[in-house]
C-alpha cells in the first residue's frame, strides 16, 4: 500500500516551490490532494500535473492572510473529499523590505506576519478541527533556519514570524495529541527554487555557495530534499513524532569559522 493511500492532504502554497514538490509527491503516494494557492494561474497547472496522471488533486483558490478564505477552503476540501488528514502549511515568505528592528518600516511587519504566522494561526485553528474529526493525522508547519540561526540574517520581522510559527507549533503538539493530531516543524535552509535563482543566478556559479558545498555537499538543496521530509512526517512512519523542530540545512549550521558574508547567504535564500 502506498504511503499516504486514502489521505486527504491540504497544502499551501502549493503552486510553486517545496509545496508543489510536496504536492506531487503526496498524489504520487496515494494521497488526495489539494492545492492551496492564492494564484489562479500555479494552482491550475499543479492540478493539472496531477490528475493527468490519473491521480487526485482539487486546486482551491486561498488566501491565508484572510480567515474566511481559510475556513471556506477548508470547507470545500471537506465537502469534496469528505475529510482532512494531513495539513502542511507551506506559505509564506520574506521581503527584501525588512530590515532590522530599529530601522524598519512598520508596514512590513504587517505583511510578514500575516503571510507567515498568521497564515499558519488561521489554517490549523481551522484545519485542526476537521483533522480531529479524521480521527487524526499530521500537521506540518514551515519555519526556517533564521529562526534557529538568527546571528547576521538582518530581516527581523521574518525570524520573528518563524520563531513564532516555532513556538506555536510546539504548544498545538501539547493540546491535540490527547486527539491523535500530530504538530511538527521543518526549518529549511537555503533551498533551489525558482525564486532563489532569481536572486542569485546559477549556484554553480556563484563563488560563495561554491564554497559552502565544498565543505557541506548538500547545502542548497533542491525543493524535493524537504518535500521528502514533509512527507515523511505525514505519513504513519513518524507517528512517535510530535512537537519536534528539524533543521534542514545540510550542514552549514554546524560551522563556526563561516565568513558573516558566507552565513547571510546561508540563511537569505531561504524564502519558505
Amino acid at each position: 500500500m502506498a504511503r499516504l493511500e486514502n489521505r486527504v492532504a491540504f497544502i499551501t502554497g502549493a503552486g510553486s516551490g517545496i509545496a508543489r514538490s510536496a504536492a506531487q509527491k503526496f498524489a504520487n503516494e496515494g494521497a488526495k490532494v489539494v492545492i492551496a494557492e492564492l494564484q489562479d494561474n500555479l494552482g491550475q497547472q499543479v492540478e493539472t500535473s496531477i490528475t493527468d496522471k490519473g491521480q487526485d488533486a482539487k486546486f482551491i483558490q486561498t488566501d491565508v492572510t484572510q480567515e474566511e478564505s481559510v475556513k471556506s477552503a477548508m470547507q470545500e476540501t471537506v465537502k469534496h473529499f469528505g475529510k482532512l488528514d494531513i495539513l502542511y502549511n507551506s506559505a509564506g515568505g520574506s521581503i527584501l523590505e525588512d530590515a532590522p528592528a530599529t530601522t524598519v518600516d512598520m508596514s512590513v511587519w504587517s505583511h510578514t506576519m500575516s503571510l507567515d504566522l498568521l497564515g499558519t494561526f488561521l489554517c490549523c485553528r481551522h484545519g485542526i478541527p476537521e483533522v480531529i474529526k479524521a480521527g487524526g493525522g499530521s500537521v506540518i508547519n514551515t519555519a526556517s533556519m533564521v529562526a534557529i540561526l538568527g546571528g547576521s540574517f538582518k530581516r527581523h520581522i521574518y525570524i520573528a514570524a518563524k520563531g513564532g510559527i516555532i513556538s506555536l507549533s510546539r504548544g498545538l503538539a501539547g493540546e491535540y495529541a490527547k486527539d491523535h493530531v500530530r504538530v511538527n516543524t521543518i526549518c529549511p535552509g537555503n533551498i533551489i527554487t525558482d525564486r532563489t535563482r532569481r536572486v542569485y543566478g546559477d549556484p554553480e556559479a556563484h563563488r560563495p555557495i561554491a564554497r559552502i558545498r565544498e565543505q557541506y555537499p548538500y547545502a542548497f538543496g533542491p525543493p524535493e530534499s524537504i518535500a521528502d521530509v514533509a512527507l515523511f512526517l505525514a505519513s504513519d512512519e513518524s507517528r512517535i513524532l510530535t512537537g519536534a523542530t528539524i533543521e534542514c540545512d545540510g550542514g552549514p549550521r554546524l560551522s563556526h569559522k563561516l565568513e558573516e558574508a558566507e552565513r547571510e547567504i546561508i540563511m537569505a535564500a531561504n524564502k519558505a
